[in-house]
């Protein structure tokens, strides 16, 4: 399974405020540290907003900080805010499935099982748990080039049944 750029981005937001320390930051800040749109960074803002995850402060003095303690964060939550949906495969969405071996299908039950345990997972940590140590995000960010291209990492996830 990938996760869109929008919930990627969306983590490294939340992650960054977390490292904040309650202190105020603002979009332009964040868009500059994470090499991310402005506009980006700004949609991704509200929706984390609209959820609670972030506290907007509006005006001159104004900006954003965590909506909640980042122990209260966890990463299933925002995924299941910021994915647009979990459709896998297919069969998955019963109004555009059009798959001709659906009814006997096996894969179905097993992709449902994986994405489950999948979000059993991530529903295990929160945003305490995947938080950078304290100042190694600073050094990070002061030794990154102004812009620099995202690289986009693919995970493989293993399944282990007990």
């Amino acid at each position: 399974m990938r996760l869109t750029d929008f919930t990627d981005y969306s983590l490294r937001v939340l992650i960054y405020v977390a490292e904040r320390n309650d202190e105020l930051t603002t979009i332009q800040e964040i868009s500059d540290a994470l090499s991310i749109a402005r506009g980006h960074v700004g949609k991704i803002v509200h929706t984390l907003a609209r959820a609670g995850y972030l506290s907007t402060t509006r005006g001159r003095m104004g900006g954003l900080r965590l909506g909640r303690p980042a122990n209260e964060i966890t990463i299933g939550a925002v995924v299941r805010t910021t994915e647009p949906d979990f459709c896998i495969v297919e069969c998955f969405n019963a109004g555009d499935n059009k798959c001709a071996i659906t009814a006997a299908c096996g894969l179905r039950g097993v992709l449902e099982r994986a994405l489950h345990v999948y979000m059993d997972v991530l529903d295990r940590y929160s945003l305490a748990d995947i938080s950078i140590e304290q100042g190694t995000l600073a050094r990070l960010i002061a030794c990154a080039p102004p812009v620099r291209p995202l690289v986009h990492c693919v995970h493989e996830l293993t399944v282990i049944e007990n």
